[in-house]
């Protein structure tokens, strides 16, 4: 057993300090501390199940976007169709233009100039019998050869089912300038034959219409040749000759 008398002559020992090495704790130089790896999904591993999940979004707009393109061309289809089956039971006709008459006044050729009033009577013949026409926009020209030597323009009128109507256009030519091959070509024709010819073109705007159905409009086109106005040598007006003349029609 102790003796309680003798005196102290130690201390307790002082608790380790954490935040200072020991000389046997510290790490030899240049040693590298090892980390943790990063899981093996956040690494380029494409075959990991994580990259190859599908995106149900775009699935879903993949989906939706054949859905519209289906409808779009079904819709296409369908609706072709049946203006397409439309068209064959109105079954339209181009419409009939047939020249009546052309007679000319006033003519003077002098110095490469003309000078003449020409009135021309047509008749527009409407050959469909379940649709109207109504037409707008007409441009109306006479020729000599290629040449216009004058135009205008005929008021819109309106041709119902099976129809017919005749309408006038005027011309006139007033010191207008020809070119020297038909100056000289017409003086020609007057000369040796009492006849100089010429032919009228037509630009019309033309709307078809059956019932509540309506096609859009479209340019018809109109060529009247060989429109051979008898006029003698010292004579300055003549009819059309040959009687009336049918016209060629396109669209």
């Amino acid at each position: 057993m102790g003796d309680h008398n003798r005196p102290v002559t130690g201390y307790p020992a002082a608790p380790p300090n954490p935040n200072v090495f020991s000389a046997a704790a510290q790490p030899p130089p240049a040693t590298a501390y090892p980390y943790t790896a990063p899981p093996p999904y956040f690494n380029n591993n494409n075959n990991h199940p994580y990259h190859n999940y599908p995106n149900p979004y775009a699935s879903q707009r993949n989906t939706l976007l054949r859905r519209a393109i289906a409808i779009i061309v079904a819709s296409t289809i369908i609706t072709g169709t049946i203006l397409f089956i439309l068209w064959l039971l109105i079954s339209p006709r181009i419409p009939e233009f047939q020249i009546d008459s052309l007679t000319m006044s006033n003519l003077n050729l002098s110095n490469s100039l003309i000078t003449a009033n020409w009135d021309l009577h047509f008749t527009a013949k409407n050959p469909n019998k379940k649709m109207t026409l109504y037409y707008d926009e007409i441009a109306a020209a006479i020729f000599y050869d290629s040449l216009s030597v004058a135009d205008t323009t005929v008021p819109p009128f309106f041709m119902d089912k099976g129809n017919e109507t005749a309408q006038k256009i005027s011309f006139v030519a007033s010191g207008a300038y020809v070119e020297k091959w038909a100056f000289d070509g017409m003086n020609k024709e007057k000369a040796q034959s009492g006849s100089i010819g010429f032919n009228v073109r037509m630009v019309a705007r033309v709307g078809f219409k059956a019932g509540a159905w309506r096609a859009r409009r479209r340019y018809l086109r109109v060529y009247c040749g060989v429109l051979s106005v008898g006029v003698g040598a010292n004579k300055s007006s003549g009819n059309l000759l040959g009687g009336p003349r049918q016209c060629r029609v396109g669209l």
